[in-house]
């Protein structure tokens, strides 16, 4: 007879093997002996001050790992408060692995603590949700949660196991243990559609790519640049699409998004959901007479809310790779130079603005100030509203993986748990948060988890004391006066909380002050926040860049 061991030796002997090197958690009974089985396995915990963050923690540690984050919770309002954090890794196709605790088996529906049913709220919001119910099952559970969340469109998945499973104890030589149990293959497009889309980008007269999440997902930064290459096609970039074409290659486009896609004769969709972020694929956002080229690993995206002359189920990396080697060479170069004109007007137009020295500070200002910190090193993530889409527009982020945001579920609060993740999983990289201040008051006290973790990353915090994009709609559609509940403190002084928890705060209210403030955060050495006094209503932030 071996040893006895228990659930959650199990548990962690499964994350191990799998190369994850860190779980994200808030200490509860029901689950904590899978603490005990990380540390004889040398997984690492990372405790936070919310399950919230947690959860988001998994989220952006499958985004810099390229493996599944874990988050642990425990049973009830554990289950309950990781919640959102998971609607937001679905919408964003993030492949995390959360196991939550239960009551006993033994006690259900006799009115145990935390004795709830939570296995059908994660339903709708995962790819997979399931309960164990034998201690010998735990390791093929964790291969098919594994499983699941990684293969096909990537996804959060929900493993819940009931204390008495959890901490049930099985001879050791008794354990069979899942290897090898999933593909690490990629899937192909069928290659007549392949060619008949590589023809229709060839011959047309103004083509344009939009590439989103599934690029980054699938590794295919290369291929997406010789393919830009090949195809002379100008690319523009949303989501974790980001970074993957670095902003000096002649193919990137960014400011000239709405004429490209409101004149383009071919539209090749890669890897992005058609929805509220492209406008639908509707028109007069989109030509109407445009042929849509989408490809996507997942068939039900295709064709979505806008018909498309040639859908391309693929793993998008081989679909470039094909697509390429199909082509050959093209020439779109008066289109290009078109578009790369269209940018030169827009960026003059922002100029202005970004160095404005006006008080209330300008928030293009402070993006641009934000952007002489960002180099390849950097890891950035936006938490928030106007600021982070004015940050996303101007910080000059080159590497994929280098910007993290929501998503399309447009989740404020993932900044903190975002910013853990690329703590442990990226050491060697520096850490860059840009806040609203709205969003720092939803996770703002893991600034203390920061601290204990030796953590130094450094928010910086647009404070224009209000919820601002809602409070604009709101004084557009009522007038002024007329907007309850987007107004914050006037005197919110979160680099003083940060103070507080054991951090660095400086707090800037002159654009001149901007750049020392943040020299001196990150020189610091601990997490740090500079809290930065913004326009509430600055002027050339909404409407859009003017084309001639």
């Amino acid at each position: 007879m071996g040893n006895l061991i228990d659930g959650g030796e199990i548990v962690a002997r499964m994350i191990k093997q799998e190369g994850v090197g860190h779980v994200f958690t808030l200490s509860g009974g029901h689950v904590q002996n899978i603490y005990e089985g990380c540390l004889n396995n040398g997984v690492e915990i990372v405790d936070t001050r919310h399950e919230q963050s947690a959860g988001h923690a998994a989220d952006g540690y499958s985004r810099i790992a390229f493996k599944p984050g874990v988050c642990v919770v425990t049973a009830g309002p554990g289950v309950t408060d990781v919640v959102t954090a998971v609607a937001n890794a679905y919408q964003a196709s993030s492949p995390m692995v959360v196991i939550g605790g239960r009551s006993p088996l033994r006690q259900y529906d006799m009115g145990a603590l935390q004795d709830i049913e939570l296995g059908r709220v994660m339903e709708p919001i995962t790819k997979w949700t399931q309960t164990v119910y034998e201690t010998r099952r735990l390791p093929y559970y964790m291969a098919m949660a594994f499983r699941e969340a990684m293969t096909g469109r990537y996804g959060p998945v929900f493993l819940q196991v009931p204390s008495d499973v959890l901490f049930g104890r099985l001879d050791e030589d008794s354990v069979q243990w899942p290897r090898q149990y999933r593909t690490t293959g990629e899937v192909m497009g069928d290659p007549a559609l392949i060619r008949e889309a590589a023809a229709l980008i060839k011959n047309a007269e103004r083509p344009m790519v939009m590439a989103g999440s599934g690029v980054f997902w699938h590794r295919a930064s290369r291929e997406l640049g010789e393919f830009a290459r090949a195809a002379d096609v100008p690319v523009y970039t949303n989501a974790m699409g980001r970074g993957t074409m670095r902003q000096d290659d002649p193919h990137f486009f960014s400011l000239s998004r709405k004429p490209a896609f409101a004149g383009a004769d071919v539209i090749l969709v890669l890897g992005t959901p058609v929805d509220f972020r492209l406008k639908y694929g509707r028109a007069p956002a989109w030509n109407p007479e445009a042929q849509v080229i989408q490809v996507d690993v997942d068939p039900g995206e295709i064709g979505k809310n806008r018909d498309v002359a040639i859908g391309v189920e693929a793993n998008i990396r081989q679909a470039l790779l094909q697509l390429t080697a199909e082509i050959g060479k093209a020439d779109h170069g008066p289109w290009l130079g078109h578009l790369r004109a269209l940018e030169g007007q827009a960026d003059a137009q922002r100029e202005h603005y970004m160095a404005s020295d006006q008080m209330p500070i300008h928030p293009l200002r402070l993006c641009k100030e934000i952007a002489g910190f960002v180099d390849d090193n950097t890891i950035v993530v936006g938490d928030g509203g106007d600021i982070v889409a004015q940050a996303a527009s101007v910080l000059p982020i080159n590497q994929p993986g280098q910007w993290m945001d929501p998503g399309p579920f447009g989740t404020l609060g993932v900044g903190t748990g975002f910013c853990m993740a690329a703590s442990v999983a990226a050491p060697d990289k520096r850490v860059l948060m840009v806040n609203g201040d709205g969003t720092f008051g939803l996770n703002g006290f893991d600034f203390d988890t920061f601290v204990r973790f030796k953590m130094p990353v450094v928010s910086v915090v647009g404070n224009d004391r209000t919820w601002h994009q809602i409070y604009v709609g709101q004084k557009e559609m009522y007038g002024e006066g007329r907007t309850p509940a987007t107004r914050l403190g006037d005197n919110a002084r979160y680099d003083r909380v940060v103070e507080g928890l054991g951090g660095h705060g400086e707090f800037v209210e002159h654009p001149e002050g901007i750049r020392a403030a943040i020299e001196r955060a990150f020189a610091s050495g601990k997490p740090a926040c500079v809290n930065v006094i913004m326009d509430p209503d600055p002027p050339g932030v909404r409407g859009g860049y003017e084309f001639k």
